[in-house]
């Protein structure tokens, strides 16, 4: 009420021009924009922030009426709700979406005021614009980051505990091929059984690469090596159609990365372009240096960027805003999983890095990501190892929470000739390492267990035992288990746990043991 007040007081002293001229130079040198109107709506006055912010200038606005603002966003019942409160000579206060004379949105907190005289006869109207454009979209950040961080802790706990069933499905599958014949008439289903299995590993893989919860085998990378590596798979995936053009930075800086995962985004990407050019077109894969001197977007510091932008149909705002959701997609039923882009995300957020996505409809979509630069050498080591792992007979201590997971584990190894000792927690593999006299020589234990993780039970049966060897199970990654240097990523199959197993045992601890089934 005190503002209107004001409004009458400034404006029925029309002989106090002393009054009149402090409102005109406080509203010319307001930050926000304020604009007059008559009784009908035809704006009398705008100021230079109502210029800035709207693009119209002065002499274009005056005249006109405020319908010059409507983007659309709002219907007709709002507006003839707004009018109505003014019209009954109160205060309206309400959020709104306008847009500027070149067609941009902007949203604004708007305060519109009836202007009155000492009789309380309205004489006009006076709005102040104050533009929140960028706050919005802060705040929608930030609930899209909310929500990612939600929908990631799900993901990957559902696909922790889905590994621990796919381990076992895969090595029983695996062990059931190995002792059928080919013509026997369930061979072909055990395969297929197999099969299935690694199709959803392939998928619990893309869960844990969004909720950036997967094993990652970092090493320095030359990203121009890594690309031009793909560059005819991809031309093979892309079609005659759409042609492929790569744009290498001279002098490009090192980035610490998973070979494969930096593949995966490529892919991930390139599938995706293929899709949004079903008439052909072009993809550019472009690599260079950048330097973020002003925390914005991007935080501040130095890094290699790539670039995927394609010429294809493009996205509206509505769906930009949920490309990195999981399962979301615009493809028809049976065409994708709506896994691509959410493991895109997943895989350059846990890699250290960004993305930043722009599209306009029938404009194409360009992304852009940037992974820290590190000042080392790339690596270019090949590990290597023999096609069959070699049978054992050393003392194997198996620890999972998971009952079948422990109990095919045991049964691959005792039919590789190890000894093997199980437990189902902490507390129980103590006791039973304290109650065996002979050697243990490998302790392989989840990482993630009730009460006593995995890192807790190796340090202190270690300091009874300081010649066992340690292997880690997990199916997902955490910064404890990227301390350890030897872990068997679930699921896995007999011939990858055994090779593992056979590694450590003589003493060849990869740090990047590659266990993947589906490779």
């Amino acid at each position: 009420m005190s503002e209107r007040v004001n409004f009458v007081a400034i404006f029925d002293r029309k002989r106090d021009e002393e009054e009149r001229r402090k409102f005109m130079l406080g509203a010319e040198r307001a930050q926000d924009a304020i604009f007059m109107t008559n009784l009908e709506g035809t704006i009398t006055y705008v100021n230079p922030a109502f210029e800035r912010l709207y693009g119209f200038t002065r002499s274009e606005a005056i005249g006109k009426t405020p319908r010059i603002l409507k983007s659309g966003a709002q219907d007709a019942h709002f507006y003839k709700t707004f009018w109505a409160t003014l019209v009954s000579k109160q205060i309206a206060t309400v959020n709104v979406v306008n847009q500027t004379k070149e067609g941009k949105r902007v949203h604004i907190e708007a305060t519109a005021n009836p202007i009155l005289d000492a009789r309380e006869n309205l004489l006009g109207y006076l709005a102040i614009h104050h533009d929140v454009t960028k706050q919005r979209s802060l705040e929608a950040q930030f609930r899209h980051a909310q929500k990612m961080e939600a929908v990631g802790r799900l993901a990957g706990g559902i696909a922790h505990d889905f590994n621990n069933v796919l381990s076992v499905i895969l090595s029983y599958a695996e062990m059931m091929r190995e002792t059928l014949p080919e013509d026997d008439p369930n061979y072909s289903d055990v395969i297929e059984i197999g099969t299935a299995a690694r199709r959803a590993s392939d998928l619990t893989r893309q869960l844990l690469a969004f909720s950036r919860q997967q094993v990652l085998q970092p090493k320095i990378i030359d990203l121009n090596v890594a690309v031009a590596a793909m560059e005819n798979m991809l031309r093979r995936l892309l079609g005659a159609d759409v042609e492929l053009r790569t744009e290498p930075a001279a002098a490009l800086w090192m980035l610490e990365a998973d070979t494969g995962q930096i593949e995966q985004v490529v892919m991930n990407l390139a599938v995706n372009a293929r899709d949004a050019m079903p008439d052909g077109g072009t993809l550019t894969l472009s690599t260079r240096n950048a330097v973020v001197e002003t925390a914005n977007d991007l935080p501040i510091g130095s890094y290699v960027m790539l670039t995927v932008r394609d010429t294809g149909i493009g996205m509206d705002a509505s769906t930009l805003g949920r490309i990195f959701e999981p399962f979301f997609t615009t493809k028809e039923a049976g065409k994708g999983t709506g896994l691509g882009l959410a493991t895109v995300f997943g895989i350059v957020k846990q890699s250290g890095g960004h993305v930043t996505v722009e599209s306009e409809p029938n404009e194409g979509t360009t992304f852009n990501i940037f992974l820290p630069r590190v000042n080392r050498v790339a690596d270019v080591r090949v590990l290597r190892r023999p096609s069959t792992p070699a049978p054992g007979n050393e003392t194997v201590l198996v620890v999972d929470d998971d009952d079948q997971v422990r109990t095919v584990v045991r049964a691959i190894l005792q039919r590789s000739g190890y000894v093997v000792l199980d437990a189902a927690s902490g507390e129980d593999a103590l006791a039973i390492a304290r109650g065996h006299t002979g050697e243990i020589a490998l302790l392989l234990a989840d990482m993630i267990m009730p009460r006593m993780k995995g890192h807790e039970l190796a340090a202190r049966l270690k300091s009874t035992r300081p010649s066992m060897h340690v292997l880690f199970m997990s199916g997902y990654t955490n910064d404890l288990l990227a301390q350890t240097n030897a872990y068997l990523k679930k699921p896995f199959t007999p011939a990858s746990l055994t090779q593992t197993i056979r590694d450590v045992l003589s003493s060849v601890v990869l740090s990047t043991v590659d266990t993947n089934p589906t490779r």
